[in-house]
């Protein structure tokens, strides 16, 4: 009866030790707070490049650009890039490290099992011989260490804010990503329209060679020569086909680096077709302040940031003592059949204080460590925010000369064209030199594929300012789970 009865305390105690450790863990420890307040001061109202608008970004801006193929190609991007699925696996790597921390601050209960048979020999005595023991045990363990100071709570928030930054990066780079998907497209795009401009150039110049042959061949000599009128042609058109090959290796390049960054093999067989997309409608800037909680680089920054102000709390907690408590309850016998009988019934409890007294300034220079991560943390996110604010800045005054630049090629590329047209019939008729019909179609190519690269550049300059608007792609550590689930 009193081995039952002692065996019954060591059982109490145990579950009485679990209960405590589940009640004390029950209260879930709390996203942490946002610190964006330390960068907020001294944000201007407005964006000095842009009138005041409402905010408000498209999440999915590449739709704005009106190409169902581009969209659909961002899209694929995002699902096989290589890089996408590592920074996945990175944000749930976090999402578990948060889980460890927090299970490390509860309870721990285990089952231990054993068995053992041994044999003794007794040599040098009267009667010899040996003997066989066995011996078997089974028991329950518990062990906790409550966090009586708030150490491994200030761990714990810290590492849910390691696991909301990787969130808030993951978002970010594949915003990255699409943009880096759609200037691809429109390098593509733009080579394209090169390479059928390069073929038009190439297809003057021979015809202005026939036209000159033709007139070298009817001795119609003009001032210079006509030889030197002829090779001069001739040399044009050697330069139009260098310039051909040129462009249509640059668009080779141009299509394999878009296969890479859909997860594709590098073949140069993507979108052959793709020409440039119409520029969209300027989207809403919204105001400076908004940006601070739209940015997913600003968002993460400020993660980092509170990461090392919960780091130093725990680091200041480790001069306190910590605690730890102890039980187990079971059995131990000689026969197997008795291992679950009460009346061999064994337990023990216990419970330890640990005080750092000397430890040669070590948790001391700890804390000044990760004051030092602090400031940095803090240092970064001031810079992140002052990028995004040039970032946005930058783009909306690159939309508006733009926008100006665009009107002047217009017009120049027009007037080209029609002078480039008289200085052709003109040679035909004889009224013309040869001089002033290369230097006519000359400006109009080289004001075509400025023209285009202008183009170009004006859908870069949007998808920038898309970017350092925070257009995204939304992405939680939530969805990110369930997904691969």
């Amino acid at each position: 009866m009193m081995s039952w009865r002692m065996f019954s305390v060591g059982s109490a105690y145990c579950c009485t030790l679990m209960l405590m450790g589940v009640v004390w863990c029950g209260c879930a420890v709390k996203e942490p707070a946002s610190l964006m307040r330390v960068v907020s001061k001294g944000v201007p109202s407005g964006w000095s490049a842009s009138k005041p608008s409402k905010a408000g970004v498209d999440a999915r801006w590449v739709a704005r650009f009106g190409d169902r193929r581009l969209t659909s190609f961002v899209d694929e991007a995002l699902a096989n890039n290589k890089d996408m699925k590592i920074a996945a696996e990175r944000v749930l790597r976090a999402g578990e490290a948060a889980r460890v921390a927090g299970a490390l601050a509860q309870p721990q209960l285990g089952l231990n099992l054993g068995g053992n048979r041994q044999k003794i020999n007794f040599i040098g005595f009267p009667f010899g011989g040996s003997q066989i023991s066995e011996s078997y045990g089974m028991d329950f363990k518990v062990a906790w260490e409550p966090d009586i100071w708030g150490r491994g709570r200030a761990g714990r928030s810290a590492a849910i804010a390691e696991w909301q930054a990787g969130g808030h990066e993951l978002r970010a780079a594949r915003a990255s990503l699409a943009a880096q998907v759609c200037k691809a497209w429109f390098a593509v795009a733009e080579g394209n329209a090169q390479v059928v401009l390069a073929k038009e150039a190439l297809r003057l110049r021979q015809k202005t060679e026939s036209a000159v042959r033709d007139r070298f061949e009817r001795d119609m000599r003009a001032e210079g020569g006509s030889a030197a009128q002829l090779r001069l042609a001739q040399v044009d058109v050697a330069s139009a086909k260098a310039e051909l090959s040129a462009t249509q290796g640059e668009v080779e390049l141009a299509r394999r680096q878009l296969e890479l960054l859909a997860g594709r093999y590098p073949s140069a067989k993507v979108v052959g077709r793709a020409r440039l997309p119409r520029i969209p409608s300027s989207p809403p800037s919204g105001l400076p302040s908004e940006l601070l909680l739209r940015r997913p680089d600003i968002l993460a920054a400020e993660r980092r940031y509170v990461v090392t102000t919960r780091r130093i709390k725990e680091a200041k907690l480790a001069f306190f003592p910590s605690f730890k408590m102890t039980g187990s309850s079971g059995t131990t016998t000689d026969a197997l059949s008795q291992i679950i009988n009460s009346d061999f019934g064994v337990w023990s409890i216990g419970a330890s204080v640990i005080y750092p007294i000397l430890t040669g300034g070590r948790i001391k220079s700890e804390v000044r460590v990760r004051r030092s991560n602090q400031r940095e943390a803090l240092a970064a996110l001031q810079k992140t925010v002052l990028q995004a604010f040039g970032e946005v800045e930058q783009a909306l005054a690159s939309d508006r000369w733009l926008q100006r630049r665009g009107r002047g090629f217009r017009e120049a590329r027009d007037l080209a064209r029609d002078a480039a047209q008289s200085s052709e019939e003109d040679y035909r008729d004889g009224n013309g030199d040869v001089l002033t019909l290369f230097a006519a179609q000359t400006r109009k190519i080289k004001l075509e594929s400025q023209y285009l690269a202008l183009q170009r550049m004006s859908l870069n300059n949007r998808v920038d300012l898309h970017l350092a608007l925070g257009g995204g792609f939304t992405t939680s550590p939530q969805s990110i789970k369930k997904k691969n689930e």
